[in-house]
């Protein structure tokens, strides 16, 4: 029973149902640069928590469902289900601290959303289970082709400067999720390969 991924969800609908409601409380919990340099730290996290409309909550709460489950019982193994929930608060503070640096002066900067921490943990599964089948609208797709046109839209699109979606966060929290795999697991770097090169035997 993934209990962790449950609570997580019902944690992040609840905050962001409320803040939908309340312009004011959504003002204290969204990462602002300014808000933080000022030493509002919790933004870092808080701001994972909170989203801009339903579709947007809806979206990430489904891909946390679909793959938190996974990845909690992998992390749990290891370090716990407590372990992977800070691995899900660690993951919302780095894939946001690319964005506090690039963004520390602006006055007008804010972001709200996990996505960062989804993308760690969507990408977490990835690199275990690259040939696995990932569903995109209903479209199935091979989960590393996904990883790879997601990974080059987003870099496309950053590039383009477009500021209504933090693509940033996006692609460090998946590197995030990489990295934070790898390390409580080496081989898996190893075992990501040799799915690759055999893909029937990674179905």
């Amino acid at each position: 029973m993934p209990i962790v991924t449950i609570l997580l969800i019902a944690v992040t609908c609840g905050v962001s149902l409320t803040a939908l409601q309340n312009p004011r409380y959504l003002d204290m919990l969204w990462f602002e640069p300014g808000a933080v340099r000022r030493g509002e730290y919790y933004r870092l996290i808080t701001h994972g928590f909170v989203h801009g409309d339903g579709q947007h909550l809806l979206f990430n709460m489904i891909t946390l469902f679909f793959f938190g489950r996974a990845i909690e019982g992998f992390v749990g193994h290891f370090i716990t289900g407590i372990g992977f929930a800070l691995f899900y608060l660690a993951a919302i503070a780095a894939s946001i601290v690319p964005s506090f640096i690039n963004h520390r002066d602006d006055p007008n900067y804010r972001c709200i959303g996990a996505s960062g921490a989804v993308s760690a943990i969507l990408f977490g599964y990835i690199l275990l289970a690259p040939w696995s089948t990932i569903y995109v609208f209903v479209v199935p797709v091979p989960a590393i082709v996904f990883a790879a046109l997601y990974t080059a839209y987003g870099l496309y699109a950053q590039r383009l400067g477009e500021t209504h979606i933090n693509h940033s966060a996006h692609l460090w929290g998946g590197a995030f999720g990489i990295v934070f795999i790898l390390a409580l697991m080496p081989q898996a770097g190893t075992a990501f390969i040799h799915k690759l090169l055999q893909p029937i035997a990674g179905l």
